[in-house]
């Protein structure tokens, strides 16, 4: 079973508050974008567990035993009887950009494995699931538009309509470490939410908007913040970072002219 998770875009992200737990509130929207990996999902020998992976494309980091991908596997073999698979995982999603990349394979991994073994998992349950495996993973089973809040996990529906609209998104080849980039943030409240903000044309965005991130990610990386001036300089009716960094976005009317960026760089121009 072949499969195409797509990647996301943080539509505002508002760091609001730190909890006793020492993980964050934040409130955000989550939009998928068409910037895919490519994960295939082959029946192993019968009888038997585990999972076998291998992986082409853009490098992975880590031990195959921690990526997502194997963890939803081993976390979904804990309570039914799936056999053994072969995983064929082609990266082209950067990792450590904001794009939850990782997340979202790790969610096609869940929707394939229910499929391939016929285990008919209600959606609610994958949900559940995904949640355990990462922040935003659960956001990846039906990849609706949402508005998160909480740790990312409680979602909320959201209308908010981009059909049409061309997304530019660049990622410099820089790695912002979540702990590095809210190590720079000072939580407060909301005055407006970011449904509220949404609701309004496209083009109020870039004055109210925001990314709580950004000002210490480009206090510390003046190469991403080139970035966003660059995507206004070249016609972006919005542009901002996703997540915790480092890619960043541009929303324009038209198709963007493709820049002459440097090879270390990944972009991607689609539309939504």
């Amino acid at each position: 079973m072949i499969s195409y998770p797509k990647s996301k875009i943080n539509l505002g992200l508002h760091v609001t508050e730190k909890r006793s737990d020492g993980y964050h509130n934040i409130e955000t929207v989550f939009h998928c974008v068409d910037w895919t990996d490519i994960i295939e999902v082959l029946p192993g020998p019968k009888h038997s567990r585990g999972v076998e992976i291998h992986i082409s494309g853009l490098s992975v980091s880590g031990k195959h035993s921690d990526n997502l991908i194997v963890k939803a596997y081993n976390q979904l073999a804990q309570d039914y009887s799936i056999d053994a698979v072969k995983v064929y995982l082609h990266k082209q999603v950067p990792m450590g950009a904001g794009l939850g990349g990782g997340s979202a394979d790790a969610a096609a991994m869940l929707k394939s494995l229910s499929e391939i073994f016929q285990l008919k998992i209600s959606v609610e349950e994958l949900e559940q699931r995904a949640a355990k495996l990462g922040a935003d993973c659960a956001f990846f089973i039906e990849g609706k538009p949402v508005y998160a809040t909480g740790t990312g996990t409680q979602f909320s529906s959201c209308t908010v309509n981009l059909g049409g609209w061309y997304i530019y998104i660049i990622h410099p080849g820089i790695h912002v470490g979540t702990a590095e980039a809210y190590s720079g943030v000072v939580p407060k409240k909301s005055e407006v939410s970011i449904p509220e903000i949404l609701s309004r044309p496209v083009e109020e965005w870039k004055y109210h908007l925001s990314n709580d991130f950004e000002n210490s990610v480009f206090a510390k990386h003046d190469e991403i913040a080139a970035v966003k001036a660059n995507l206004y300089n070249h016609g972006a009716v919005y542009a901002a970072m996703s997540g915790s960094g480092s890619a960043v976005f541009g929303l324009f009317r038209d198709k963007p002219v493709q820049m002459n960026l440097p090879s270390h760089y990944r972009s991607k121009i689609t539309v939504l």
